[in-house]
């Protein structure tokens, strides 16, 4: 009986530990400003895929002429990905299709990039979508900038 509720109290104490460190980490994500929330979905086919596969929520940090990309759901201090200012052209923009309006938040804009090659495809708010393309348009003079 002890045994039971030493490692009961144990997994409890770990379920505990692990949603501070969840909460901690997005915290020092956040500290500098600059965030949103953006879900990815990275190297995709030419055909258009409305399934709702491959979409991965995360929070996007802006850091000079970067943007930072993190897995929500993960407890690794680095992004995932980093897109850089002068390689992201926008190709298109759409609203969520069919399974999609499932596996993203319910105010998304579904935006088409190509970042260096690499077709990919970022969901994020109407306001967070304004402020990422004036980041974008922002850019420091001589430096290409492709917004559809």
């Amino acid at each position: 009986m002890f045994l039971a509720l030493l490692v009961g109290g144990l997994i409890v104490a770990l379920v505990v530990i692990g949603l501070f460190v969840f909460g901690l980490r997005r915290r020092l994500i956040q500290r500098s400003g600059g965030t949103f929330d953006c879900s990815l979905r990275w190297n995709l086919p030419e055909e258009p895929d409305v399934s709702g596969k491959g979409w991965v929520y995360g929070v996007a940090r802006y850091s000079g002429d970067r943007i930072e990309w993190f897995r929500v759901f993960s407890y690794a201090p680095r992004p995932r990905r980093v897109l850089e200012r002068s390689a992201i052209e926008v190709v298109a923009r759409r609203t969520p299709e069919g399974e999609e309006e499932l596996a993203l938040l319910s105010d998304a804009v579904v935006l088409g990039c190509v970042h260096r090659g690499t077709r990919l495809e970022l969901a994020m708010s109407e306001d967070a979508l304004t402020g990422f393309l004036a980041w974008l348009e922002a850019a420091p003079p001589g430096q290409r900038v492709n917004v559809a």
